[in-house]
């Protein structure tokens, strides 16, 4: 059970002593949480891989299934800078046996990629378990994560072509991850013991002992790193592209582009249920962002009877090749009904209500 889990349920049985009096107090308000309930949250995946789900797949499934959830944010070789940082690159062989990437010190590569930076395969099992793909989170199942992961693995040049990831076998993996001596854990959060699991740990106990400043304390905040001014709206306004989950919202990074829209009679709910399905991550209403906006959708298909019809079904199929290179995955999370909705009120302007 994870750390997590672990503190969740204490925190239940510290407060059932308390809780069934709030509850007869406050009818109808609050419930003791149920173990399935406390289960759907103990998702996590430490860096000694407590909370690994059983399971395998292979790098030649993993490409099927990266092509279809992967490949429009992330390139096919996730390599692309078009919408995310490169996942791949950066590293070297000389990386891997030394668990330390040499251009993270030097500055040699141009960016930092994600293999350049995490040093626990763990992590990256664990994010796309919780966080991918981006339009329909925690819809992959294990078998499904280990094959993706495996390809990843696999383009980092970590893995060969025919491996099968499993829950067997990726203690090893991480003996590989390039920059897997590049982070401290002198925090002792991991227990020395894990490591006889193939896991990271030094013992020790937690450095929570800190003394807070009192006397002659700054009282300004300055940043030491920042996205520069010009970058800020690389990929459009950051606040119209929250997914539907999480509690992170999206820094303005440029005017809204509902404002560029005229109002209409009964929009607004199909403009919430764009928001709620994560289509506002890759389009704009009155500009482009990964993929075209709204308003140039309508332009295009404008005074063609069977539009309507026919975006219906690339929405659901999905496609590649009419607004450029980036392809668009199947949106198989929307509903039929929700399809035509929102082809309707794309093709009537997308309007902000």
């Amino acid at each position: 059970m994870s750390r997590f889990s672990r503190t969740l349920i204490a925190l239940l049985v510290a407060g059932a002593a308390t809780s069934a009096a709030a509850w007869e107090r406050y009818p109808g308000i609050g419930r003791e949480a149920t173990p399935a309930e406390v289960q759907a949250w103990d998702i996590d995946v430490r860096p000694d891989f407590a909370g690994l789900p059983r399971g395998r797949g292979s790098v030649d499934d993993g490409l099927a299934l990266w092509e279809t959830h992967c490949a429009s944010c992330h390139g096919v070789f996730g390599e692309s800078n078009e919408v995310f940082t490169p996942l791949v690159g950066g590293t070297t062989q000389k990386d891997i046996e030394t668990g330390r990437v040499e251009a993270l010190v030097t500055g040699a590569f141009p960016q930092r990629t994600t293999l350049m930076k995490v040093a626990t395969v763990s992590t990256l099992f664990d994010y796309i378990q919780r966080a991918m793909p981006w339009t329909a989170p925690k819809s992959l199942k294990p078998d499904e994560v280990y094959a993706i992961l495996a390809y990843l693995l696999n383009l980092a040049e970590l893995v060969p072509a025919d491996f099968e990831l499993s829950d067997a076998n990726i203690h090893a993996v991480q003996a590989s991850m390039p920059n897997r001596n590049g982070m401290s854990t002198d925090h002792a959060m991991w227990p020395g013991a894990s490591q006889a699991k193939g896991g990271i740990g030094n013992g020790g106990m937690p450095d929570v002992s800190n003394v807070a400043c009192m006397t002659d304390c700054k009282k300004d905040v300055v940043i030491a790193s920042a996205l520069p001014a010009y970058a800020q709206d690389a990929h459009g306004n950051l606040a119209e592209q929250n997914r539907a989950v999480g509690q992170t919202r999206g820094k303005p990074t440029g005017a809204p582009a509902e404002a560029a829209a005229q109002p209409a009679v009964g929009a607004a709910a199909t403009l919430a249920l764009a928001k709620a399905k994560g289509c506002m991550a890759c389009h704009g209403v009155a500009n482009k962002l990964i993929g075209p906006g709204y308003n140039e959708i309508a332009q295009k298909y404008q005074g063609q009877a069977d539009a309507e019809g026919r975006l219906v079904a690339r929405l659901k199929a999905g496609g590649q090749g009419v607004w450029g290179a980036v392809p668009m995955p199947p949106q198989a999370h929307l509903k039929d009904e929700e399809l035509a909705q929102l082809v309707k009120w794309i093709l009537e302007g997308a309007k902000a209500q």
